[in-house]
């Protein structure tokens, strides 16, 4: 008698749109069922998190040491992230004042803030930019760990990874701890994943139940606008991969499990250490996706720089304001630096949008017109967030990534012969 053959699983990708699609089906037939469903993203989401920051203090660690035998070649690597951090959220700034000048989304619209609807308590507070580069500097790092703190974080693995690079062979038994750390958190990473469906469909069950379709045709020309935003910045992306080298779909598709997740959780930390391995098993070396992809998910947010200036202009117009050269350049200027510091901020696009309005004078008030509607806009400006970080990883590793990566690993092959 043949031995059966092993059935073939569908991959998780196509697992998570299942769910997203039964997750809508229930969530719109049956609200009631639907609302009670949320838990089972809410803990998909909280394992996720559990392992965020381990994750992210071992990888940058390692990532440091490794480089930390060429630190020129390390101040290049960080110099063209940086720059082109700010390039393409730049891009992404225009391209959303672009779209709002030719589609007027905000021409007639009725701002009716409605009996009851309040805005969180922070958003009217103006940014203290001295606060927070200070608070780049933990004076806990355990509790900055804590309280899921990235870019505290960031900045301690750094200093970490650099001092064990300095001490060379001395910190090799630290360095097999991080190692270990690292591999850990993969494997449960995979664990976790593994009900991605699940959380996925309870995820947008509870999400149809609760906040159905009436909000999205209410915003229907603002959301529409956005996603063909999104839609262009997405060509654009693909189009930088070509001229990269790669194949652009071959790129979109082993990203897909990431991006799925990022649009159905509308949350960039669920997908960090998935989104690590897939960019280490495509090619691009460990000490790479180390560094840039931690940074960029703090410092790198495409899409919710397209979704900012989108709303500000929206607003704008729906009270009947012009929006001339020198509030357009305001526009520019306060969201290239709002959107780089507030990446840990709860609710953070909200509190760039109030930013830029106390800047440009306009009420925040109507900022709750948005609130309704945010998690809608958030799945595809988060999506593309992720997107975006993929696009710096590669470009890195081509443009200033490759070099360092021969270098380090002959001088790491040369040290252990």
């Amino acid at each position: 008698m043949s031995e059966l053959a092993p059935k073939k699983k569908f991959p998780l990708w196509i697992q998570i749109v299942v769910g997203l699609v039964i997750g809508c089906i229930i969530g719109q037939l049956w609200p009631e069922f639907g609302a009670k469903l949320k838990p089972f993203g809410d803990a998909f989401v909280k394992a996720i998190k559990m392992i965020v920051i381990p994750l992210v203090f071992a990888a940058v660690t390692l990532g440091i040491y490794k480089m930390g035998s060429d630190l020129k070649q390390l101040g290049k690597l960080g110099g063209i992230a940086f720059i082109w951090f700010y390039v393409a959220t730049g891009l992404c700034v225009v391209l959303g004042i672009t779209l709002c000048m030719i589609f007027q989304p905000g021409v007639g619209v009725d701002l009716n803030l409605g009996a009851g609807t309040k805005l969180p308590g922070h958003l009217g507070q103006g940014m203290d930019w001295v606060k927070f580069f200070l608070d780049i500097i933990p004076d806990n790092v355990i509790a900055a760990m804590a309280a899921q703190k990235i870019i505290p974080t960031l900045f301690f693995a750094i200093c970490f990874g650099l001092c064990l690079g300095a001490m060379r062979e001395k910190a090799q038994p630290m360095v097999d701890v991080l190692d270990t750390l690292m591999q850990a958190m993969f494997r449960l990473t995979q664990g976790i994943v593994a009900t991605a469906p699940i959380a996925v469909a309870g995820i947008m069950a509870w999400l149809f139940a609760t906040q159905g379709s009436k909000l999205l045709w209410a915003m229907a020309k603002l959301i529409g606008v956005l996603y063909i935003g999104l839609g262009i910045i997405t060509v654009v992306f693909l189009v930088i991969v070509y001229f990269l080298g790669e194949n652009p779909f071959g790129v979109l598709k082993k990203v897909a499990e990431p991006l799925l997740l990022a649009f159905t959780t509308a949350s960039s930390e669920v997908t960090l250490p998935v989104h690590m391995q897939i960019l280490e098993q495509a090619g691009i070396p460990n000490r790479v996706v180390s560094f840039v992809l931690p940074l960029g998910y703090s410092f790198n947010l495409d899409g919710a720089a397209l979704y900012q200036s989108l709303a500000v202009c929206f607003l704008a117009q729906a009270y009947g304001l012009n929006l001339d050269t020198a509030s357009l350049m305001t526009i520019l200027l306060t969201t290239l630096i709002a959107n780089k510091g507030t990446a840990n901020v709860p609710a953070a696009s909200l509190v760039v949008l109030a930013v830029i309005m106390t800047s440009l004078g306009m009420p925040l008030e109507s900022m709750a017109i948005l609130i309704g509607i945010d998690r809608f806009m958030d799945m595809g400006r988060t999506t593309i967030n992720v997107f975006g970080n993929t696009i710096a990883a590669l470009l890195l590793h081509k443009v200033g990534g490759q070099h360092l990566t021969d270098a380090v690993d002959a001088a790491i092959a040369a040290k252990e012969q």
